[in-house]
């Protein structure tokens, strides 16, 4: 989203006043039921009795014990309960704030392990365009979001950028089943071109979120670069700040892939935005020649760790697995995309609906068989959000998603406790939104 589109969106918003669950509601009293989590946040919904009194226990014990003086009760089970999650080898973390600090994190332990290793010629890292890292300079300058970084280029270190891989728009020479070998043959030639010798990390998103739309890896794609970055000695980092935490189904969002990374970021769905917290995840590897070389990791911050924040983790990632809400997430996963296809049925606008688990995107299109996107003029996800909002429904359209420019997607990411009449109603509502605006601009 562009600077002014930022304004635009920001300026003249309702007045929230209070939520609960799936619902808000603003100062005028009008109801609205939360599509996306927010930006695929709230992964159990609002105003949950017992993560709100997880935090106030918390809170009357001690708020925060700096992490470099105390270890705390709160962050000892949090990260038990992310070993067990990830599974595998990816047992140390580092916690931070916010998903950008996670994916920083995760570059700084990559390239602090390089050093460790006596590889330090490794500075360079390989990412991909229609992706999207982070607000800070070093997220920045990984991401493909033109829109979010042109007005930052030349003060961040720049990545060696890759074509996006996506099935549905695969790369030129390829198709929807060759597309993931394709865009790995790609990782392999800029390694070879650039030299392996430079190069840190490889970074990506297992299900690209805002840049792409909800875009899965394509079949075999992600076995293929664990192959490649093992092969040339580059780290893998999956930033699933958006897809992870059980967003698409699993906690890991490459599970189901049947791929573990080297380093992940996760962050939105880890506390479920009750108090912001992310971390940096690595394998016991990574760390343990870290520790033999430094002692310990150098990246870390004042709020590292900070204890309401991970008691808020605690509570929520325990409601999920004591709900078994991540198989009500991979469960939802058809009902979302059939009813959306349903209801949406006849409007040719409607070019893909993809996604996985309660991370579900619907992308419009003026021509389905070219599958060329509308003209950025008519800044159609622009008006959806505003007519959802109008209709009572809280989703996520973005901008840009084909090339930067042009592209016009709906992303809907509901809570994993929503309800199947809760989820109805959201179908419904974002398929009226669209066909509205569609047919107010003589496109329907």
């Amino acid at each position: 989203m562009s600077t002014a589109q930022n304004l635009k969106s920001t300026t003249g918003l309702p007045r929230v006043t209070h939520a609960k669950g799936s619902y808000l509601w603003d100062a005028a009293g009008k109801q609205y039921i939360d599509g996306s989590g927010g930006p695929a946040v709230y992964c159990l919904g609002h105003a949950h009795e017992e993560v709100n009194a997880a935090v106030a226990d918390q809170m009357a014990q001690i708020a925060h014990a700096y992490r470099y003086n105390f270890t705390t009760t709160a962050l000892e089970d949090l990260t038990a309960i992310i070993r067990q999650n990830c599974g595998g080898s990816l047992t140390e973390m580092v916690f931070c704030t916010s998903g950008s600090e996670a994916v920083e994190g995760c570059l700084k332990i990559a390239l602090q392990y390089q050093t460790a290793i006596g590889q330090k010629s490794r500075r360079r890292f390989i990412s991909r365009q229609r992706s999207w890292h982070g607000n800070t300079l070093g997220a920045l300058g990984l991401s493909g979001f033109s829109e979010r970084t042109t007005a930052y280029e030349g003060a961040f270190i720049p990545s060696i950028k890759l074509s996006p891989a996506n099935a549905y728009r695969p790369i030129p020479g390829a198709t929807a089943e060759t597309a993931g070998e394709a865009c790995a043959q790609e990782l392999e030639h800029a390694i070879l071109q650039n030299g392996a010798e430079s190069i840190a990390a490889f970074i990506f998103e297992p299900v690209v979120g805002a840049a792409g739309g909800c875009v899965p890896a394509p079949d075999g794609y992600a076995r293929r670069i664990r192959d490649i970055c093992t092969k040339y000695g580059v780290l893998m980092i999956a930033d699933e700040v958006m897809c992870g935490a059980g967003r698409t189904g699993p906690w890991r969002a490459l599970d189901r892939d049947g791929v573990q990374p080297d380093l992940m970021s996760v962050a939105k769905g880890l506390a479920a935005g009750y108090l912001p917290l992310g971390a940096s995840i690595c394998t016991t590897e990574i760390w343990q020649a870290i520790r033999a070389h430094d002692g310990a990791f150098g990246t870390g911050h004042t709020f590292t760790g900070h204890t309401a924040a991970c008691a808020a983790a605690v509570a929520v990632q325990t409601i999920i697995r004591r709900d078994g809400l991540l198989a009500h997430v991979t469960a939802n996963e058809s009902q979302l995309k059939s009813g959306l296809a349903d209801a949406l049925h006849g409007v040719e606008a409607i070019g893909d609906i993809r996604g996985r688990g309660h991370f579900i995107c619907v992308e419009l299109v003026a021509n389905r068989t070219t599958r060329q996107p509308f003209d950025p003029g008519l800044k159609l996800f622009l008006n959806i959000r505003e007519q959802a909002m109008q209709n009572g429904l809280i989703c996520y359209p973005v901008g840009g998603n084909v090339d930067g420019m042009r592209g016009d997607i709906v992303i809907l990411a509901p809570p994993y406790n929503a309800t199947g009449a809760e989820l109805d109603e959201i179908i419904d509502k974002t398929a009226r939104s669209i066909r509205q605006v569609l047919a107010a601009q003589g496109l329907a």
